[in-house]
């Protein structure tokens, strides 16, 4: 990583939304963050990592940056970024793995900027892999998991993380099998809270405000005290 003197690696995360470059391990990752409002502020600060490379995901996917939304009206700072290939960000795709590197890079930008707060992960998608990946190293105080990609990738390989969880999945996806979803999630001990969106397909189309309701109704009771 650059030093902190960097102009592409700030060392202050920025107080308002910003579009940021960090130095990752395959090149410069493309990033933007953002600030809740004044007062509103929680000690956390969410990474939110979007769905596949290779399929059109990026960190402009709507429904990543719903996810973004609703993490900051609940007072957390937040982090998107494209992974390698995508967007400005440097390199090529690489399954997953080198994906999890750049998680890793942006994570510790993260701890240097902001060490006080607890570190949260949200994933859609091939995001859910790489956030799910990533958990196994990191200690984090929250794990949202949006249509995990379980159909597409082997998530009983990976461990439970010892954090709150929480999976959506709608029950109309066309892209990842919902029942294969239900039966992961049957597996993993002790289970993450499953909510099941009906009606909704993978990408959420028409459901986004829905979506957004949920996911904030479903992680409150888990932020850290304000102040």
């Amino acid at each position: 990583m650059a030093n902190d003197n960097s102009p592409d690696n700030p060392g202050d995360f920025p107080t308002e939304r910003a579009e940021l470059t960090l130095t990752g391990p395959a090149g410069a990752l493309e990033c933007i963050s953002d600030a809740p409002e004044p007062g509103d502020e929680r000690p956390a600060t969410v990474v939110i990592c979007h769905p596949h490379p290779l399929h059109g995901g990026t960190m402009h996917n709507k429904v990543v940056t719903i996810i973004e939304r609703s993490m900051r009206e609940l007072g957390l700072r937040t982090v998107r970024f494209n992974f390698r290939g995508v967007g400005e960000s440097e390199g090529e795709y690489d399954d997953g793995y080198g994906e999890t590197d750049d998680l890793f890079a942006v994570c510790e930008w993260v701890r240097r900027t902001r060490p006080d707060d607890a570190l949260w992960l949200a994933g859609f998608s091939f995001g859910t892999w790489v956030c799910l990946r990533a958990a196994q190293n990191l200690d984090i105080g929250q794990l949202v998991s949006i249509a995990p990609a379980v159909t597409r990738f082997d998530f009983t390989q990976l461990a439970r993380p010892e954090c709150p969880w929480l999976v959506v999945q709608g029950d109309e996806d066309e892209v990842v099998d919902f029942e294969a979803v239900r039966a992961w999630v049957e597996t993993v001990e002790p289970p993450p809270e499953f909510i099941v969106m009906e009606h909704a397909g993978h990408f959420f189309h028409r459901r986004l405000m829905d979506l957004r309701g949920l996911l904030k109704n479903g992680v409150t009771v888990n932020l850290p005290s304000a102040g």
